[in-house]
């Protein structure tokens, strides 16, 4: 029965690639309901004094983590958790929650390949009476990611089918060592995520990617003076050489043209402290596959006066655009 199974989905899957660019349509009415406008709008609320800077075990938090909750089940996502969240201990006295959403690569027929996009949700909070919004680092990933996560959706809802699921998760307590992306690995180590449609145990070898996103909205820290249009990806000796190069070719035959980097400014040394800062490391350390997408560091991080205003959102929109077809081709 399961090989039966497997065949139909594969004969499913033929089907939608023969179809080829009648999806075409679909995937630029997927990519519309990302504007400039409604970017500005999420990063604005995640800055917004309801959510305090977003420390880990604030109220604050709390409200920012409702807000991507709600923002996955609008996408079509399923939750990980009854709760849609996990909760870990970050210290004595302090817990974290990660909240965890999947997008089924197709419901009638259960897939068993996984890829996880994921992006940290808690900043700084309020140090001294002062408030760290916290818009590039990170409310510009955890936007993008539900973005993504809105544009799968809607595929999805079209009725398209992908050969894995995305796993999407929204990471508590980075600025406490990277306690949540620990707490889902954790997870998947001692067999504790389930795919919450077949309940069967999420095991390492049927996660074919980790992709990370932090800090992706600004343009202050251009790989070449000349281009403000630039992105920067780390972690490709991860992968295989037709994944990493896909990504140039979704960049040129999507029109994209975005300046793209595969180190950190050129710098051996700082790209592997760099590729080890966020929450991809702990994929790294276990030798699975992880990208890092970023704009890198600017001025204005960790600052009071990191806000959506100094973001540039038409950047910030092609990197989304461009990420989504990276991802889109390996599913």
């Amino acid at each position: 029965m399961r090989k039966l199974t497997k065949i139909i989905f594969f004969l499913l899957l033929c089907l939608n690639a023969h179809a080829g660019d009648s999806w075409t349509k679909e995937r630029e009415k997927a990519k519309s309901l990302i504007t400039q406008e409604k970017l500005a709008r999420e990063v604005s609320f995640l800055t917004d004094s309801i959510c305090q800077g977003r420390a880990s075990g604030t109220r604050g938090s709390v409200e920012a983590a409702m807000w991507i909750r709600r923002k996955f089940e609008e996408a079509g996502l399923i939750g990980m958790t009854d709760s849609w969240t996990h909760g870990f201990n970050i210290r004595h006295g302090l817990n974290g929650r990660n909240v965890i959403g999947m997008l089924p690569g197709s419901k009638s027929i259960p897939c068993d390949r996984y890829i996880i996009v994921g992006a940290h949700y808690d900043h700084l909070g309020m140090l001294e009476g002062k408030m760290y919004p916290g818009a590039d680092s990170n409310a510009s990933g955890v936007t993008a990611m539900t973005s993504l996560a809105e544009m799968f959706g809607a595929m999805r809802k079209m009725g398209k089918i992908y050969s894995s699921n995305i796993i999407f998760v929204a990471f508590d307590a980075k600025e406490f060592d990277l306690k949540g992306s620990e707490a889902l690995w954790n997870m998947i180590e001692y067999g504790r995520l389930r795919n919450p449609l077949s309940g069967e145990t999420i095991t390492r070898d049927k996660i074919s990617l980790m992709v990370n996103i932090d800090q992706i909205g600004s343009s202050l820290a251009p790989i070449n003076k000349d281009r403000k249009d630039y992105m920067i990806m780390l972690g490709t000796s991860s992968l295989k050489r037709d994944r990493r190069d896909l990504l140039h070719r979704c960049n040129i035959e999507e029109g994209i043209g975005m300046d793209i980097a595969l180190d950190y400014y050129g710098s051996e040394n700082f790209t592997k402290i760099f590729y080890r800062l966020s929450d991809q490391k702990v994929f790294v350390d276990n030798r699975m596959p992880a990208v890092l997408f970023t704009s890198g560091i600017t001025m204005n991080n960790n600052k009071t006066w990191d806000r959506t205003e100094n973001l540039d959102l038409e950047i910030y929109q092609k990197r989304i655009s461009l990420m989504y077809h990276w991802i889109e081709k390996m599913l």
